[in-house]
């Protein structure tokens, strides 16, 4: 992916402009449509007539270099980033939709916000700072995988005089060393693929590996074996629970594989931690709901046991203790400490009617809960 750094304003600066004033997370660029930018999870226009067809094509090429104009005429889409001066850093898709171009931006971090700054689970910190292993965090698109990542990254960086290699597409956290040395390579810019910059991380003396995010069977082998071997490693995926994360890496990998990749996650994986994100109910933005699955002897086994990985669900569940807990279970917290309301928590939820007889256990209200 190429980034370009513009030091000029753009005919779009105006757009990005508002975007960072209302603190969004995307803009969004299409012919016969007003700009849009996602605040909060919400669409919302600019004041701003609909981009006509020429302007669109002129304004979105103008954010983009001459290789990329050309992989773009070519192909029809282009990944890239921009870089705005006094703005930030924001990564880009432009396509094309019904013969006219279209472009997508998301505002991205440039440095990392700590742990402790986004409130995460302590158990957080504890994964984050494993010397061996795999810790997955997982959720769909724009849920702050990237952010939680970044904010491990950081603590490693902090406290560990370690060698974390990191592989994106695209970079978007910038890392400078603190105490850690910390090489940052992107897709396309400074290796082919996650696949072949992993075969090549083994000679470049790494302690932790950042893969931005596991996409097929060579990827998840690699990263597998890199676990296997002392390497600290962390990456994503898109799934929307700790159970059908375990299911969807076995399901990576051919029938006659899975028992030995069943073993070797049952011996490597140091937790999950899956994410969604949930409207607060002040209205201010969003708020992280997190499930957070941590490889104790009874995961272990259940990974490791087909007949027994449906039980994963109930022994997540069972384990505070450990720092676990399910989706349901931060959404009564979350709820019980006026953080979101009951309509949201039952939008989000796993299973709406157990986090409804859950919320009336912990002593909300019958009638508040069965309103909502």
């Amino acid at each position: 992916m190429n980034q370009q750094t513009q030091q000029t304003p753009l005919q779009l600066t105006p757009f990005f402009q508002a975007l960072v004033d209302h603190k969004g997370s995307d803009l969004h660029l299409k012919v016969a449509s007003p700009p849009k930018i996602r605040i909060s999870g919400v669409l919302t226009p600019l004041d701003h007539p609909p981009l006509t067809p020429q302007q669109a094509e002129e304004w979105i090429t103008e954010t983009m270099d001459a290789d990329t104009r050309r992989k773009f005429a070519d192909t029809n889409e282009a990944d890239y980033s921009i870089s705005l001066h006094g703005l930030g850093r924001f990564r880009a898709n432009a396509f094309r939709a019904r013969g006219t171009v279209a472009l997508i931006c998301r505002r991205v971090a440039d440095t990392p916000l700590t742990l402790e700054q986004l409130g995460v689970p302590s158990v957080i910190s504890e994964l984050a700072l494993h010397s061996r292993g795999m810790v997955l965090v997982t959720g769909p698109t724009g849920s702050g995988k990237t952010t939680t990542l970044g904010g491990m990254v950081d603590l490693i960086n902090t406290t560990k005089p370690v060698h974390v290699l990191t592989i994106e597409d695209p970079i978007e956290i910038l890392h400078a060393d603190k105490v850690a040395s910390i090489n940052q390579r992107e897709l396309r810019l400074d290796t082919t693929d996650f696949s072949v910059a992993l075969r090549a991380a083994m000679r470049q003396d790494p302690d932790v590996i950042l893969i931005g995010e596991m996409r097929d069977v060579e990827t998840v082998r690699a990263a597998a074996s890199a676990a296997e071997t002392g390497h600290f490693v962390m990456s994503t995926l898109h799934t929307t629970d700790a159970a059908e994360t375990v299911n969807r890496i076995i399901d990576f990998f051919p029938p006659s594989e899975q028992k030995q990749i069943r073993l070797a996650l049952a011996a490597s994986l140091k937790g999950i931690v899956c994410q969604r994100l949930v409207p607060k109910a002040d209205g201010t933005g969003r708020v992280c709901a997190m499930e957070v699955l941590v490889n104790t002897s009874r995961i272990a086994e259940a990974i490791a046991d087909p007949d027994k990985t449906h039980g994963i669900v109930d022994i997540v569940a069972e384990g505070r203790h450990y720092g676990m807990q399910t989706f349901d279970q931060h959404l009564v917290d979350l709820t019980m400490s006026g953080q979101i309301t009951v309509a949201a928590a039952k939008a989000a939820s796993t299973n709406p009617h157990d986090l409804a007889v859950q919320l009336k256990r912990a002593g909300m209200s019958p009638q508040v809960v069965d309103a909502a």
